[in-house]
């Protein structure tokens, strides 16, 4: 009996090995490859285990090959500053576990994310692949540590935790921006005091925020900034120096007026292309151009939802597509959702590039068009669906059936 069982096991796990090891080749494509070897026209891309493994190789030997003869193919997009699986309905309080009152430095909410939210199929239909979660954190100016996420829906979709400490900057509804400031200045020192006097004899075990800002301080985690206003960034800017730090900010709608800092300074931004309008004081240059000055003036621009990204990451493409409608160039804005957010964050993919992991999109048409749609989507190398709740809502309503409407057999 056991000998059975064994035997089934193995069947088992061979089975799925080679249903995994399957070559799939994708062939006359237009592959827009967010690198420098940029668009390659009637292009052969071939994926094995999870990785690209060669692009217009001399032979191809695959198990499944698909004719992608009028189509695009791009990386698979990223998204960032979201809580997309840490809410699903956000007016609902047991829903949201981004934020906690106590949230510090060492706050990591990579535990309370849900791969099975019915915000992640919809995101994926809008060929978003991976995501970067960000915590809203509490009541202190350091928010806590975002993680990065696949798309796949799987329970092992988290794929790197702590990758960056977030703190908010820039104004406060109540107290003032300067106190902000002065309390980051002064964790960060006094954790370089401690390394500086630490005894090589002391094996203590450091504690989860010792841990992090050393990673911080060594420039080994980046860090993440939340500010709009320009005297703001400019201070950031001397943070980054006094501390070499790895920054990025967040937000920045005032980034255009001092661009040419935040290039010399090479501090990448993340901002919401659709952002045409003061939300405050602190954003007065907020404007639809943003993107396609700040590309223009050498700054490394990541794209993000903004408002309330965690429900609308689907819709990433079309901000791209916005960006690109008011100056910013069609490449800029396809590695602003692409190879810029997997540089500065560390992350595995983004490119289409051999030895590379295989988050693939293949398109209809220009995927910043509003009637492009998805044909295929891979991610680690795995064909996922393109199904949302939407769909199957929408095939409940439409369904003929003798049930009262909305209700199918």
């Amino acid at each position: 009996m056991k000998t059975m069982k064994l035997t089934m096991i193995t069947s088992a796990l061979l089975a799925h090995s080679v249903a995994f090891a399957n070559v799939t080749a994708i062939t006359n494509a237009t592959i827009h490859t967010a690198t420098d070897a940029g668009v390659l026209e009637g292009a052969t891309l071939v994926i094995e285990n999870g990785k690209i493994k060669a692009i217009n190789p001399d032979n191809v030997t695959a198990d499944v090959t698909i004719d992608a003869s009028g189509k695009v193919v791009t990386p698979g997009f990223i998204g960032s500053m979201n809580q997309l699986g840490l809410v699903e309905v956000g007016a609902v309080a047991a829903s949201r576990d981004a934020g906690d009152d106590d949230a510090g430095v060492d706050f990591d909410a990579s535990t309370a994310f849900n791969p099975r939210s019915s915000l992640i199929a919809y995101a994926r239909k809008g060929g978003v692949t991976q995501n970067f979660v960000a915590p809203w954190g509490g009541k202190s100016e350091f928010a806590g540590l975002g993680f990065v996420v696949d798309l796949s829906g799987e329970f092992n979709s988290v794929t790197d935790k702590q990758t960056a400490l977030i703190i908010h900057l820039g104004a406060k509804s109540k107290g003032s921006r300067a106190k902000a400031l002065d309390n980051v200045v002064k964790k960060l020192e006094a954790q370089q005091e401690k390394l500086a006097k630490k005894d090589k004899k002391d094996e203590g075990k450091p504690s989860l925020e010792e841990q992090v800002l050393t990673q911080v301080l060594a420039g080994d985690m980046p860090v993440i900034a939340t500010l709009s206003r320009a005297s703001d960034i400019l201070e950031a800017i001397k943070l980054k120096e006094k501390f070499g730090l790895d920054l990025i900010l967040q937000g920045a709608d005032d980034a255009v007026v001092v661009a040419e800092q935040l290039a010399e300074a090479k501090v990448p931004v993340i901002l919401s292309a659709v952002s045409n309008l003061p939300a405050s004081f602190d954003s007065m240059h907020a404007s639809l151009d943003n993107a396609g000055k700040l590309e223009k003036a050498g700054v490394n621009v990541i794209l993000s939802i903004g408002g309330d990204g965690s429900h609308n990451v689907y819709q990433l493409r079309f901000d791209a597509g916005i960006a690109v409608a008011n100056g910013m160039s069609h490449e800029g804005a396809l590695k602003a959702v692409t190879a810029n957010p997997a540089k500065a964050l560390g992350i595995d993919g983004g490119v289409i590039e051999a030895g590379k992991r295989a988050d693939i999109v293949m398109w209809s048409a220009d995927p910043f068009e509003f009637s492009t749609t998805i044909d295929k989507i891979w991610i680690n190398g795995e064909e996922v669906s393109t199904e949302s709740r939407h769909d199957k809502l929408r095939d409940r309503y439409t369904t003929d059936s003798d049930m009262p409407r909305a209700y199918t057999k």
